[in-house]
């Protein structure tokens, strides 16, 4: 049978039993018709759970076939061997088996002889990291005959491979740096050309293999992942999410298409691809309302399925990005019956991200807090990674003073007072040094003089106010310094662009519990937000911006 029609009519069998019943019509095939059957036989018969019909291994044609195969390989194509290969791999024959034995050997002697195209070389490199891992000495030689090749004329599949040998050659100590620069260059070229599969695993490479320096590349991968993002698998969109986080990129249109693809799909996506989207989300400081809606509801369905540290990964971004979504009771509910079941399960880290991030947002997580302030407990804190420094030991701090002041009915153990901290700024909470100056220099214009107010001061509760006003009885202005007649105090919070969500209004989560507490502790909060001062250029202007906000009895 001609060729062409023997795939045209293979290309449109389903099963393994017509395939066989096909094959069984034909007296004659070529080594190509052979290869091209079996890799048929292994499209329709293996899906992500493995063989379908383990029963057809032993079917007379397909041990016919494989016989040729084993005892004639040196009389193949380099086409049907490698074809034929590729398909047997996949059908989870054994690789100590005489026949895989037999095609293995034949393919390394072809290698050593270079008789093997670029594209046989991709083909045999994608078999050797599957049946033999990251050590197989082959995969170096096949790097050495690719770097031969004019590879200016690669294709994109012949880029990939070669990028997947990279990553594991180089975790293996070996460096190439060289051959990497020449193929970033050359793939910059082909990016509009990549499949999403591609473009996944090349990201993921380039993570692996630290390509810092190759910025036009990431950035046009990033770029071009935009499309892509209805089409990758899970394990695709992870690699994407880890890349953007590693390099450092941030694409208000691939935020776009996420929240567009992520709530349509959440039912069917597996928890830990969530779980990235969520991490990427907080690291980015992305509050995408349509995002977290669909995660609440699907925590809610089927958090009883997910690890701990899956539960955390979908909690802590409502807490770090202070969002309530409209499923909250319910949400909160079922993260207290999971934490009842879970929680000896949890890593002490994770628990107290996890309990930390409820407080940010009134979550209070009081039946658990005996726990974390348990000297045991604080001991295992201790005695993992990062141990109790003052970012945790803020952590504590903040869930102590938290209970103290928003839930006196708590009657539970104390945080004992070495594991407290005095002041400790939060990542976020240092003020916007140019939006910082401004504010100082409309105060100065609208009080006069630099004593009546002070900056960046320390209180005695953890919390460290931005500036500070001091009013007596009748609500006259105090020198910052005075101690005694203070009647009321004001504390400014300047709340730059950093305390804020990306491209939006809402506070962050240690932003937004630092003004509740002051509140609490008996100062009078005045928020000066960016954005309601940003079109304020001229001092007077600003001076009596401050005046209205701070002073509004006195104003006008």
């Amino acid at each position: 049978m001609d060729e062409q029609l023997f795939f045209k009519k293979l290309d449109n069998l389903c099963t393994s039993k017509e395939i066989f019943y096909f094959l069984s019509s034909l007296e004659v095939m070529s080594d190509i018709m052979a290869s091209g059957a079996l890799q048929r036989i292994s499209e329709v018969e293996v899906d992500d759970n493995g063989l379908k019909n383990p029963g057809l291994l032993e079917n007379e044609i397909f041990r016919a076939l494989c016989f040729q195969f084993e005892f004639e390989s040196s009389k193949l194509s380099n086409t049907a061997l490698l074809n034929a290969l590729q398909a047997l791999m996949k059908l989870r024959i054994d690789p100590q088996s005489t026949l895989m034995t037999s095609l293995l050997s034949e393919s390394e002697e072809r290698l050593g002889r270079g008789q093997l195209t670029a594209e046989n070389l991709c083909a045999l490199g994608e078999c050797l990291l599957e049946l033999k891992g990251p050590s197989c000495v082959m995969l170096e030689q096949i790097v050495n005959h690719m770097q031969e090749r004019d590879i200016e004329r690669w294709s994109p599949r012949e880029i990939v491979m070669v990028y997947k040998i990279l990553q594991v050659t180089v975790r293996e100590g070996k460096q190439c740096q060289n051959l990497l620069n020449r193929l970033n260059s050359v793939t910059l070229h082909t990016v509009s050309q990549l499949s999403p599969n591609f473009a996944s695993v090349i990201l993921n490479s380039l993570v692996v293999l630290c390509q810092t320096q190759a910025v036009p590349l990431v950035t046009a991968l990033c770029k071009h992942s935009v499309k892509h993002v209805p089409y990758f698998t899970d394990h695709e969109l992870v690699n994407v999410l880890e890349a953007f986080l590693y390099f450092g990129q941030n694409l208000q249109i691939f935020a776009e298409a996420l929240e567009r693809h992520v709530p349509k799909s959440i039912c069917t996506m597996h928890p830990q691809t969530v779980s990235k989207v969520m991490q990427y989300c907080c690291k980015k400081m992305i509050l995408s309302k349509p995002i977290f809606d669909a995660v609440a509801e699907g925590f809610v369905s089927s958090a009883d399925k997910f690890t701990t540290d899956q539960i955390a990964a979908y909690i802590i971004p409502f807490g770090t990005l202070n969002y309530l979504p409209p499923s909250a009771s319910s949400l909160f509910r079922k993260l207290e019956t999971v934490l009842h079941t879970h929680l000896r399960h949890f890593q002490p880290h994770t628990l107290l991200n996890l309990l930390h991030s409820c407080v940010l947002i009134q979550r209070y997580p009081v039946n658990f807090l005996p726990k974390i302030f348990n000297p045991y407990f604080l001991q295992k804190l201790q005695a993992q990674p990062p141990g109790l420094n003052r970012a945790v030991m803020s952590q504590l701090t903040q869930l102590f003073l938290t209970v103290t002041l928003e839930c006196p009915f708590y009657e539970g153990p104390k945080l004992l007072p070495k594991y407290q901290v005095k002041a400790c700024p939060m990542p976020h909470s240092s003020p916007d040094v140019h939006l910082f100056k401004r504010v100082k220099t409309g105060l100065l214009y609208l009080l006069k003089k630099r004593i009546y107010f002070a900056s960046e001061v320390s209180t005695p509760y953890f919390y460290i106010v931005d500036i500070e006003i001091k009013l007596d009885e009748e609500g006259f202005v105090l020198p910052a310094a005075q101690l005694e007649e203070v009647h009321r105090r004001i504390a400014l919070c300047v709340d730059g662009e950093n305390r804020f969500c990306s491209h939006s209004h809402n506070l962050l989560g240690e932003e937004a519990i630092k003004q509740r507490h002051l509140q609490l502790l008996g100062y009078e909060v005045v928020q000066i937000p960016f954005f309601e001062v940003e079109s304020l250029q001229d001092t007077r202007k600003m001076a009596d911006y401050l005046h209205k906000k701070i002073f509004p009895c006195t104003y006008g």
